[in-house]
């Protein structure tokens, strides 16, 4: 582990192996007391998996260009085949689930995955240090334990984490609105055509192949109307074809209001990647101790017929993670890579983050999981004059960094390295990142001044990463569509292709930093643009016409 900022440990006690992982309780939510014995409980449990280490192999070979393996996806059964638990650790896990009397247990096409039912007394004796509480946050209920848990030594080989203990939802990204004044002759925000204006979409430049689809995704009780997105499209999408309804929610539907952060990524990935049959994945839980981004990633490994790219904006700190728990979940997301499927996450709006160690020190903080070497993080960018289509600077919330948990994959050394060398009189001081950890993001796009349609109401000035990754994956949608269309592979992980372009096909953006700690030694400031690759904006903004030409052969 390269940490400078310690992370959870796990230690073996005689019987039991004790699961550090955090029970960090963010001040937002208030407990309310314990559970009653009988509550249901949903719990997830995550078996070891079978031969990770030729997973990753076998995603880096589909997703090298200069790979004759490149674009020869595999299938979900291909995946279960490689990757399925191994008998014993089957028969071990189920074992001690039924010796505690719990049989109502559902399980994924690749057994990787157990979720089971079971009351609060029962979890509580099975994971020995558990205690089960009710919290609370505006309005939102969850049931999680605060405190460490353990299982029984002979079990603990066979599993990664258990989900539904520890992690509370965090807030969602700070997608803000900001009121500007007007200038006439000058646009007044981010809007589908200004979009296509900037990176080079025109009209013609909407999808049409009938095997192509992509998603967002939403954990945070986010919801969006199909009013909504009628009326938005009605308003600003004149200019192209486009589809006005979702073709598919995966989840239920809350019935309150529409979140603005929901609005925002249907709009945004359906205007950008227009005429693309798109769903819309929600997860409330249909239990309280259930966590909704978990659910996701199980539904992945469940289903044969996905979209070919997810753009998401969900993140939460490293350091708040245990490593078994994250290490895991980029298990997760190779098994996705590998089927060709595209995950893009948010960079987060946070810049550079910073934790305070105590002591008058400090240092960045990472988020995950944007800092998985085995997903494409997209940072923000502002238009220099925020009234007209200029070249782009740093949005100085952009989140960016370096990972203190995972090392520094070998798609992106050279291009790191030379930042790293070319910026040194600039850097921080190198107590506050961690030089050989994972770099991020890899690209980004506008994140600033959006217009939204949120509850029958036009929105202007919406700004967060929350917007430029759905602008990301709708070109990357675009491009699909040609691949498809000739009938290659679809793109699925980009990084490796992304980092041999070595900047073409993108607009650099090399002025400005994003923030970090407010402190004597780096006085809020991060990290700042450069020339080529740099941890606040990647690579830069896509030049579409560019970019499709250079990957859709």
């Amino acid at each position: 582990m390269l940490s400078k900022c310690k992370m959870s440990e796990n230690v073996n006690d005689g019987d039991f192996f004790f699961f550090f992982c955090s029970s960090r309780i963010p001040g937002d939510w208030s407990r309310v007391g314990r559970v009653d014995p009988t509550q249901e409980l949903e719990l997830t449990f995550a078996l070891k998996q079978q031969n990770i280490d030729l997973l990753e192999k076998i995603l880096l070979l589909v997703s090298d260009p200069d790979s004759p393996q490149y674009g020869k996806h595999l299938s979900l059964q291909e995946v279960a085949d490689l990757v399925r638990p191994s008998e014993l650790t089957q028969k071990l896990v189920r074992g001690w689930l039924q010796s505690h009397g719990i049989t109502n247990c559902s399980t994924v096409h690749t057994r990787d995955f157990l979720q089971c039912s079971m009351t609060s007394a029962v979890a509580e004796t099975l994971l020995p240090g558990s205690r089960f509480y009710r919290y609370v946050r505006e309005g939102q209920s969850v049931i999680r334990s605060s405190a460490p848990y353990s299982v029984h030594s002979e079990v603990q080989q066979h599993l990664d984490f258990v989900g539904g203990l520890h992690r509370l939802p965090p807030k969602g990204p700070s997608v803000s609105t900001e009121q500007q004044s007007s200038k006439a002759g000058f646009h007044l925000g981010v809007t589908p055509s200004i979009l296509r204006e900037r990176y080079n979409l025109t009209s013609h430049d909407v999808g049409s192949a009938e095997n192509n689809s992509q998603a967002v995704a939403q954990f945070l009780e986010q919801y969006y109307h199909p009013a909504d997105l009628a009326e938005f499209m009605g308003m600003f999408g004149g200019s192209f074809e486009h589809l006005s309804q979702v073709d598919k929610v995966i989840g239920t539907q809350g019935a309150g209001k529409a979140g603005l952060e929901a609005s925002l990524d249907v709009e945004y990935i359906m205007s950008t990647g227009a005429n693309i049959s798109t769903w819309f994945f929600t997860n409330p839980g249909r239990h309280e101790s259930q966590e909704p981004f978990l659910q996701w990633m199980v539904l992945l490994s469940n289903m044969s017929d996905l979209p070919w790219v997810h753009t998401i904006s969900y993140g939460d700190d490293e350091d708040s993670l245990s490593t078994s728990y994250m290490m895991r979940i980029n298990a997760e997301f190779m098994k996705a890579g590998v089927r060709g499927i595209s995950l893009l996450f948010a960079s987060g709006d946070s810049g550079a983050g910073c934790r305070h160690m105590g002591k008058g020190q400090n240092c960045f903080r990472p988020s995950f999981p944007a800092s998985s070497p085995y997903v494409t993080t997209v940072g923000g960018t502002s238009f220099k004059n925020p009234f007209k289509v200029t070249y782009e600077v740093t949005d100085y919330i952009s989140g960016g960094g370096f990972s203190n948990v995972f090392e520094m994959p070998d798609y992106q050394v050279t291009a790191v390295k030379k930042y790293l060398q070319t910026a040194a009189a600039d850097l921080p001081p190198q107590a506050y990142f961690n030089v050989s950890g994972r770099a991020y993001p890899d690209i980004a796009a506008l994140s600033d001044n959006y217009w939204v349609v949120s509850n029958r109401v036009p929105i202007p000035w919406v700004s967060g990463t929350s917007a430029s990754t759905p602008v990301v994956g709708g070109m990357l949608s675009l491009i699909n569509d040609q691949r498809l269309l000739k009938g290659l592979p679809t793109l699925g992980f980009l990084n490796p292709r992304l980092y041999k372009l070595q900047g073409r096909a993108l607009f650099d953006v090399t002025e400005g930093c994003h923030l970090s700690c407010l402190d004597e030694q780096v006085q809020g400031k991060g990290f700042c643009a450069a020339p080529s690759w740099d941890p606040v904006t990647g690579w830069g903004t896509p030049d579409f016409a560019s970019l499709q030409g250079f990957l859709s052969e």
